[in-house]
């Protein structure tokens, strides 16, 4: 996983919801994050070297705060995070820091809330207090209610970039600025003068946009002034035509749904 930096902690979406099957990939990039919010630096965060940062990496800072299964009397965890642990963030999530400028929320297992934790969660996702921030690591996010979903920026933790040759960069990048603009003309020209392209092509193509799409979430490209929200459904789009590419549906087929679906009404 290449390093996650950002210019500043204002960089920094509200919440992040980190997935990968490894606790330990999910863990290495939630500390970054929370590193990356809670450095003392003003700029190139995380520093790495900083008290907050240190103390993020110790495990030791008070404005990082863990949620996790609870245990029962015997020792093993509970199936699920309930609506009450969840409640108790609500609560703490408005008072403010001990020493940082800002606060974070780590959820261990988030996968595991059960669907009432998940639904008092909603109203703290879409309007968090100022300077708090959540991650929600899972293994899954298909147990997540799309509600929560909606309200996260997603990281795929540890995933390996597939190659990608300047041409299909070059391509990806046009592409994302026709739907940042909403330009549906400039948008249509792409998709037919690109739809005889074989599916090795296509596919590269395709890669190329998810993974810049994907660097904008992470706030380590320039979002061309789209949101979040925007980003990420233009993002699972893209996943959902690399999936439809390997199935060998046809390439005019996936450009054609690209020209209609791109650009949100």
């Amino acid at each position: 996983m290449r390093e996650l930096r950002f210019n500043s902690a204002d960089e920094l979406a509200h919440a992040y919801i980190l997935l990968s099957p490894s606790a330990e990939e999910r863990e290495q990039t939630a500390q970054s994050l929370a590193a990356a919010a809670l450095c003392g630096a003003k700029d190139g965060v995380p520093c790495g070297r900083c008290r907050d940062c240190r103390k993020v990496r110790e495990g030791i800072h008070p404005d990082l705060i863990r949620v996790a299964r609870l245990s029962d009397d015997k020792g093993k965890k509970k199936r699920e995070i309930t609506i009450d642990q969840i409640r108790a963030v609500v609560a703490d999530s408005v008072v403010l820091p001990n020493e940082a400028e800002r606060k974070v929320y780590l959820i261990e297992d988030a996968d595991t809330m059960n669907v009432p934790a998940q639904n008092a969660a909603l109203k703290l996702l879409e309007e968090p207090p100022r300077g708090v921030i959540f991650l929600l690591c899972a293994a899954n996010a298909e147990t997540l209610l799309e509600t929560v979903r909606s309200r996260c920026a997603e990281i795929v933790c540890g995933a390996r970039e597939e190659e990608s040759d300047p041409e299909s960069e070059k391509l990806a990048s046009a592409f994302l600025k026709c739907c940042a603009a909403g330009d549906e003309a400039a948008l249509f020209r792409l998709c037919a003068a690109n739809e005889s392209m074989d599916n090795a092509e296509a596919t590269a193509f395709v890669s190329a946009a998810i993974m810049q799409l994907r660097d904008m979430l992470c706030k380590r490209r320039n979002s061309l002034s789209m949101s979040d929200r925007s980003v990420y459904d233009l993002e699972s789009l893209m996943e959902k035509c690399l999936a439809m590419l390997r199935l060998n549906v046809s390439v005019k087929h996936v450009f054609g749904l690209l020209a209609v679906s791109a650009i949100r009404k």
